[in-house]
């Protein structure tokens, strides 16, 4: 581990400067007018032409280097909000905390935090280019969005309008050496179940019944990986429980953060009669056994535990709400949906029970899917609104946004492989992902643009332990620059 100064040292020095910069801006999904303002600041200093829409996104223009006037514009397209995720017990208000960075090898860490490099190290690349003296490029229109990770919503709320360029490059992929060239489509909902209370059993042991230990992740690139999902386990317990024969109250069940993040840890706080203390005890010993069993080799470190605590609400769900909020767990859609037939290992629809959420006068189900194939979406969101029915819930959907198709007569694609490919001696991988990226709304506002994802490899991206590769970087943006060097070949 060494001290955060030395991170500046790295080269390109620049990258790692506004980088370093951008992880002392909080720039949470909705949070995004300080790390805005910054990026408008940094165009008035570069003397560059920029746009801020009222919704906090920014355009900023450049023009062509000498010799590529002629050519196309290119649009370098990055979001500035992060995952804000940490570990329950580490000290830190996304809102106003800068980040805290440490290396580990070749990797830069936050501490117990997301680190943000998704997808603050295209917003880092991007500045780095349009702040240069030295780098020789067509006409540039960096895009900076707001809101991504919460659905897409800067991109949709872009006015296509205020873009010339033909070609787009997002940085918001993953792993190096790769071309994404597709992605899933994807929406948000809400399930919201009323929920009705009634007072609690004065004679009565308050316990907190907690999944953790799950290593979470994001929920369309990991969700293949077969992790708990938190919420869900929480669900089949306090099922179990049922099943058991265990009388108890339930005050509230929560898990989650994020939609699009797999939830590493639930809770429910139930009330039981001091006799069945024991029975809760032995039953949550049982359920320690099962969870490790069926999550060997990916969630080895899952682990339910059962506290006695002290509740100050005299409030429970009455019987008819716990029974149904319990069986809404069970049969809530989640996980892999379906598998594509014509690209080896890729999800084809997937749907992610992200936060559960107990207040008032309800419980709420935040599910995020995903498809490559619009109607598998619909029909996601078809049985969320059958289930809906059944339970008496009210259903939300929104921030809709559509799934990018592979184009196979892409120049684009063609330039970033013949430019891998001369500075690597090797191929590059063509991929479609399970995932959301903004290309598809581009698309969809911009028939005729031509575009591409790439990206330095990462990890672990929307949790505590997200890292990215130092080198990855160097590479990643030398690529980047040679690419952007070679455009005048693109189009011969």
């Amino acid at each position: 581990m060494i001290i955060l100064e030395r991170i500046l040292n790295f080269e390109p020095k620049k990258v790692f400067t506004y980088f370093e910069d951008l992880t002392r801006i909080p720039r949470g999904s909705g949070n995004e007018k300080e790390v805005s303002d910054y990026l408008v600041e940094f165009a008035k200093t570069n003397n560059l032409e920029y746009i801020q829409d009222e919704y906090m996104n920014v355009i900023i223009k450049k023009p062509a280097t000498p010799g590529y006037e002629s050519l196309p514009a290119v649009i370098l397209q990055g979001h500035m909000d992060m995952v804000n995720e940490k570990n329950n017990d580490k000290v830190h208000d996304f809102d106003k905390d800068p980040l805290t960075l440490k290396i580990v090898g070749d990797d830069i860490y936050a501490d117990e935090t997301t680190l943000g490099a998704d997808n603050g190290i295209a917003v880092a690349m991007a500045m780095s280019i349009l702040a240069s003296s030295d780098v020789a490029h067509p006409a540039l229109e960096a895009v900076f969005t707001v809101e991504e990770e919460t659905g897409l919503v800067g991109a949709l709320k872009l006015d296509g309008s205020k873009l010339d360029g033909k070609y787009l490059i997002n940085i918001d992929s993953e792993e190096e050496g790769e071309l994404l060239v597709s992605c899933a489509g994807g929406s948000r909902i809400k399930l919201i179940l009323p929920v009705s209370y009634t007072d609690v059993d004065s004679n009565r042991v308050d316990l907190k019944v907690s999944v953790k230990g799950l290593y979470g992740g994001h929920s369309g690139m990991d969700i293949i990986k077969g992790r708990g999902n938190a919420n869900k386990l929480i669900g089949r317990i306090l099922d179990s429980m049922i099943t058991e024969g265990i009388n108890f109250e339930l005050f509230n069940v929560n898990g989650g953060s994020k939609m699009n993040a797999i939830p590493r840890e639930a809770d429910a706080v139930i009330a039981v009669n001091s006799s069945d203390k024991a029975k809760v005890e032995a039953l949550i010993s049982k359920w320690n056994d099962i969870l490790k069993n069926e999550l060997r080799g990916k969630d080895d470190n899952v682990q339910v535990v059962v506290s006695e605590i002290k509740q100050d609400s005299t409030k429970v769900f009455d019987e008819n709400s716990k029974l149904t909020a319990i069986a809404t767990l069970m049969m809530i859609p989640n996980g892999i949906m379906s598998m594509s037939h014509a690209i080896e290992n890729l999800v084809e629809s997937s749907v992610n029970l992200g936060v559960l959420t107990t207040t008032d006068s309800s419980v709420s189900f935040e599910c995020a899917p995903r498809s490559s194939v619009g109607s598998l979406k619909e029909a996601i969101r078809n049985q969320y609104k059958a289930l809906a029915y059944l339970v008496g819930a009210e259903l939300v959907t929104d921030s809709d946004y559509p799934e990018w198709q592979y184009n196979p007569d892409s120049k684009l694609r063609t330039h970033f492989e013949n430019v891998y490919k001369d500075m690597y001696n090797k191929d590059s991988k063509v991929v479609a992902i399970h995932a959301g990226v903004e290309c598809g709304l581009f698309k969809e506002k911009l028939p005729e643009l031509d575009m591409i994802s790439i990206g330095p490899n990462m990890a672990d991206v929307h949790t505590p332990n997200e890292h990215v590769s130092i080198s990855s970087i160097q590479r990643t943006y030398s690529y980047l620059l040679e690419v952007l060097k070679r455009f005048n070949e693109i189009e011969r």
